[in-house]
């Protein structure tokens, strides 16, 4: 059954009631992690329900919240990659689990901890799968029919694009004729991860809300209800997003992880070909990702003295951070971003990552990089 997360009902109390317009275009932005899909969700059920609630919740017993639970309702339609597999209307972690450091925030905030719809080997890490990541302009054109037709019971019509920022160029340029003309009583909702990758058009003909983030304390009592074994330490892992920090709690994820940050926080033990070999059938963004966020401590913690992410691994970043150059380190940090985006779809990725591992080598240990293998 859908509905909210703790942190979501202060943002619903200001948008659930049906008195309240919401024009014709939602864009819900926000880093991975959050739960944006899930309040997408929600929020497109309770526009459909027969019968709400005077709060604007749904009713969850009329036809119309049934057949949105089945992920059938004629008045509903999830347009997401054919990498995502979640079903229609039912969010699940997909949303929110990438990103950019070194963008617009730090990395990891929204840490892309495995590409949607990868397999999952037995150590716990995804590995990489050549799937659909894009919203296709056939995925988009399909859509016209539902949207130029009436509507089961003369209610809403809602369309949930998720994530936004999928769709390529041309599916843009469709979706933006939507919005420009959009039929009456039909709601788009965006799902954004980054918005920035979306055409100013398409963000300025939207109402843009930015997603609510739980505050640590909330984050950690949450993950504590859902089980998770180390709140705290998965928490700071993935970025401070509590979707994303179940992920971590994973052994054999959280294992691999250790791994690979042992390797490169020791020079002796660094070997860019044998790590490259080993990690090549990973999920590359999460690679980096990973590395992003370990430069990211090690530049906070030589500048400020405070660790974000590893926690758990203070000596670790002590013993690397104390001997960098920062602004080696801090050029570095800018070549993965472009890094980042090349992850998605290297021609090798095993010489992928050794590139990116020997110019890691030479930032961090240049004493060391001529004799590193």
């Amino acid at each position: 059954m859908h509905s909210l997360y703790p942190w979501q009902t202060e943002l619903w109390r200001k948008l659930g009631p049906r008195g309240i317009s919401l024009g014709h275009a939602l864009l819900l932005r926000g880093r991975k992690g959050l739960g944006k899909l899930a309040f997408a969700s929600y929020l497109a059920k309770s526009r459909l329900c027969e019968g709400p609630s005077v709060k604007g919740e749904p009713c969850e017993v009329c036809s119309s919240c049934h057949w949105f639970e089945q992920g059938s309702h004629p008045d509903f339609r999830l347009v997401e990659p054919e990498a995502i597999s979640a079903k229609p209307g039912l969010p699940g972690l997909s949303d929110d689990n990438a990103g950019g450091m070194l963008a617009d925030t730090a990395p990891g905030d929204g840490i892309e901890s495995a590409t949607e719809g990868a397999a999952t080997e037995p150590g716990g890490l995804k590995s990489r799968k050549k799937t659909g990541k894009q919203i296709s302009v056939g995925q988009i054109r399909n859509l016209a029919d539902f949207i130029n037709t009436s509507t089961h019971r003369n209610g809403y019509r809602i369309l949930l694009i998720h994530p936004a920022e999928a769709m390529n160029l041309s599916a843009a340029n469709a979706l933006l004729k939507s919005l420009e003309e959009p039929p009456t009583r039909t709601l788009f909702i965006l799902v954004t991860h980054q918005p920035q990758h979306l055409l100013a058009t398409i963000r300025s003909r939207c109402h843009q809300i930015a997603m609510p983030a739980p505050g640590a304390t909330a984050a950690i009592t949450w993950l504590r209800q859902q089980g998770a074994k180390n709140p705290e330490m998965c928490l700071a892992s993935a970025g401070y997003a509590p979707l994303a920090a179940l992920e971590f709690d994973d052994a054999g994820y959280l294992e691999q992880h250790r791994i690979f940050i042992r390797q490169i926080s020791a020079p002796v033990n660094l070997s860019p070909i044998a790590l490259a070999e080993e990690m090549q059938n990973s999920d590359l963004p999460t690679v980096v990702n990973w590395l992003q966020k370990w430069c990211y401590d090690l530049m906070s913690f030589r500048t400020t003295g405070k660790i974000r992410y590893h926690l758990d691994m203070p000596d670790a970043v002590e013993s690397v951070a104390l001997n960098i150059d920062p602004p080696s380190l801090a050029c570095y940090i800018r070549t993965l971003i472009d890094t980042k985006q090349l992850a998605n779809h290297p021609l090798n990725a095993r010489l992928f990552l050794e590139e990116m591992l020997f110019s890691y080598a030479m930032a961090l240990f240049p004493e060391r990089s001529a004799r590193i293998d």
